[in-house]
């Protein structure tokens, strides 16, 4: 295969090549156009576009076309029509209008809404995004689109990220025709976004619940043996896994898809992919194909794909890091300080406009990544804690520190890294080193956000991104324009800046205790549960935010909310039952017949000779009998607090209830069966072990 790669890649992309080849001139220059600028489409082109689009998929074996979609489900939405229509006596020709390409139709009642649609108004539409090439997969013409109800409010994540690409790109250019630049006539925000999962056997599976019905093990006491050697991380690929990742990467890259890195991550069965990075509205469109294709080839191999964010307690969970940029249409990425970044005054503001946002719109941020999954993952194993800062790295810490002290920056240079082997080079080292417990850290040329979690849709935290930095962006650019003396403008801008948002930047240690309370001597944010996260929405500040930057108007902000509160209990209601039925169907009943076996044998021993003390039956008799009423009682509990909290129908205060009563209680319920599990046969137990799975893909 390698040696095809250049022919394949692509392949199945309606790209600017196909366009250029397949296009008459004046069309292709209106629709690229349109694409560069975000613009309207000319409607006089649509039909010729679709006519070659429908031409060149049949080509590629479509037989149906499918406005692609992103409802608030965190997943993907697709309705197929095929291209047959009929001309009498029994025939059909294959047509495609761009009536058909540019405007679909979807039941906007039957996606999360938030209030926003009622059953009986049912109609919602897809509008189709010129900007996200369209593609061809098991035999349909994949068209990237958004999605909006019929009184025109966004049900999805693609509209208010394409409104936030907006935003940033018209505030930005105010800055950038400030200092000159006269040339840019689009900005654009770029993503890589690595891709974290486990693996585990279809088989072991299969024979758990938790994983079918919730993603993640509900129980599952350690194994022996886990990441603490360090072993995984990096390690040779067997055999079964490089077969699978090969399959990925060529599959990705027919579709365009830049695979670029794949390896062992830090615990056992768990892995990575990372793309090249690409335009922010295509790069989440790319992700959520990769996560796709992730569990779709899995199936192939006789493999499981867990996206969830902690599919095994006391192991790394998945992130998805988002690597943050901004490039303009010449090619320039504005975040590449250079070699003096303390006389490059363009980068000094445009990271000043980001520190801003960050500190500005914490809460924000933290929402982004908040979920249920999330919250069992943020804080350990190189997640990020939920405290959002800032890391920058020794050589812009001092930079900022000179200019809020009024003093002039003497410059560092990175030292040379000699390891002592006449073989090996020499080689300049980076100016700072990297810090894996930041949320939000600064890497070079772009900011790597390291919150997100590994299942879940890029879009928002990239629209919280845009948006905020667009509004720094907007208040620099009014102080600016407004200004006599420009330098003398932006070094004030600068220096009130970093002095007023400083305490959002820090180097240290994000895990420790020290940090937590520092933070808060700071008047950072501190929001543990995504509960808590999810309230910070409708905040003044941020409505205000959004709504006049037109990325989101109040009712889709408060839609939101409440769709985020309400996914947010129903998932800890699945798993609170899934967990209740486990206990109740499975593990008691095996606990109770591994007892009566047990206690039959000691039983048989006694019989022949009376005189033994059976110590080890009538200890595990003992320790397993309370452990089983332990579990008994707390299943009891946990029943009781999940019935309370799925009566109750205020929203906020049921998503509270999930997260302040049933997750306690189905904490504790799972200490005691843990606790079973390692005094229980293992020919007993009912379902696979920490060890089998992790260990035997």
């Amino acid at each position: 295969m390698n040696k095809h790669v250049p022919e394949i890649f692509g392949s199945m992309v309606f790209n600017d090549d196909v366009m250029r080849e397949r296009l008459p001139k004046e069309v292709y220059k209106s629709l690229t156009k349109t694409i560069a600028t975000g613009k309207t489409i000319d409607a006089s082109v649509a039909d010729v576009v679709a006519n070659a689009m429908k031409d060149w998929a049949i080509e590629k074996g479509a037989t149906h076309y499918t406005h692609w979609f992103q409802p608030l489900t965190g997943v993907t939405a697709e309705k197929h029509d095929s291209f047959i229509s009929p001309v009498g006596n029994c025939k059909v020709v294959m047509e495609f209008s761009g009536k058909e390409l540019i405007k679909g139709e979807s039941d906007a009642s039957s996606f999360p809404s938030g209030g926003l649609r009622a059953t009986f108004e049912a109609r919602g539409y897809t509008a189709w995004d010129p900007a996200s090439y369209a593609f061809v997969k098991d035999g349909s013409l994949y068209i990237p689109t958004a999605f909006c109800s019929y009184t025109g409010e966004a049900l999805d994540t693609k509209t208010p990220l394409l409104r936030s690409m907006d935003a940033i790109n018209a505030q930005g250019l105010r800055l950038l025709r400030l200092f000159g630049d006269m040339t840019t006539k689009r900005l654009s925000t770029t993503i890589g976004a690595e891709q974290e999962y486990f693996m585990i056997d279809k088989e072991m599976y299969d024979l758990r619940k938790d994983l079918q019905f919730t993603g993640r093990t509900l129980f599952g006491a350690p194994a022996p043996k886990g990441q603490e050697l360090e072993d995984h991380y990096f390690g040779p690929l067997n055999s079964r896994i490089s077969a699978f990742m090969e399959e990925v990467d060529e599959n990705l890259w027919r579709l365009g898809i830049n695979s670029k890195t794949k390896h062992n991550e830090a615990a056992p069965a768990q892995h990575e992919l990372a793309p090249i990075y690409g335009t922010t509205n295509m790069a989440v469109d790319q992700n959520l194909l990769i996560m796709e294709y992730l569990k779709k080839i899995a199936e192939k191999h006789g493999l499981v794909c867990l996206l969830h964010e902690k599919p095994y307690a006391g192991v790394s969970g998945s992130g998805k890091h988002n690597n943050w940029s901004i490039s303009t249409d010449t090619g320039k990425n504005l975040l590449d300080a250079g070699k003096t970044p303390a006389e490059n005054l363009k980068f000094m503001l445009i990271l000043a406009a980001i520190i801003k946002a960050v500190d500005d719109y914490q809460d924000l941020l933290r929402l982004s990544v908040a979920s249920a999954g999330n919250d069992h993952r943020l804080g350990s194993s190189e997640a990020p804690p939920a405290i959002i800062s800032i890391f920058l790295g020794e050589e812009l810490g001092q930079i900022i520190q000179s200019i809020v002290d009024g003093k002039t920056y003497k410059g560092a240079r990175a030292g040379i890294m000699d390891l002592g082997i006449p073989t090996i080079p020499t080689f300049r080292k980076d100016t700072t080193d990297r810090n894996r417990t930041s949320p939000l850290a600064f890497t070079g040329n772009k900011f790597e956000f390291r919150m997100l979690g590994s299942s879940q849709n890029i879009a928002m935290p990239n629209i919280v991104l845009n948006t905020a930095v667009a509004e720094s962006f907007r208040q620099f650019a009014d102080v600016l324009e407004a200004s006599d003396d420009f330098d003398a403008a932006v070094a004030k801008l600068l220096k009130d800046t970093f002095t007023k948002h400083q305490r959002i930047i820090f180097d240290g240690d994000g895990y420790s205790e020290e940090w937590e309370k520092e933070a808060e001597k700071r008047g950072l944010l501190n929001l543990r549960t995504s509960v808590d996260a999810f309230r910070q929405f409708d905040a003044p500040k941020n409505v205000k935010l959004f709504s006049e930057h037109g990325v989101m108007s109040e009712t889709e902000i408060r839609s939101r909310e409440d769709i985020l509160l309400e996914n947010y209990a129903k998932i800890v209601n699945i798993e609170a039952l899934t967990m209740i039925e486990m206990v109740s169907r499975d593990i008691i009943p095996a606990v109770n017949a591994y007892l009566g076996d047990v206690a039959s044998t000691m039983g048989a021993k006694l019989s022949v000779m009376p005189e033994l003390s059976c110590e080890v039956e009538k200890d595990l008799l003992t320790k397993l009998t309370e452990l089983n009423a332990k579990t008994y009682r707390d299943l009891a509990v946990l029943k009781e607090v999940e019935l309370q909290a799925a009566k109750e129908k205020d929203i906020l205060k049921k998503a509270q209830a999930y997260g302040d009563e049933v997750l306690p209680a189905m904490a504790t319920l799972r200490r005691h069966v843990d606790a079973m599990e390692c005094l229980t046969s293992s020919e007993y137990w009912p379902v696979p072990t920490y060890g089998d799975m992790m260990f035997k893909v």
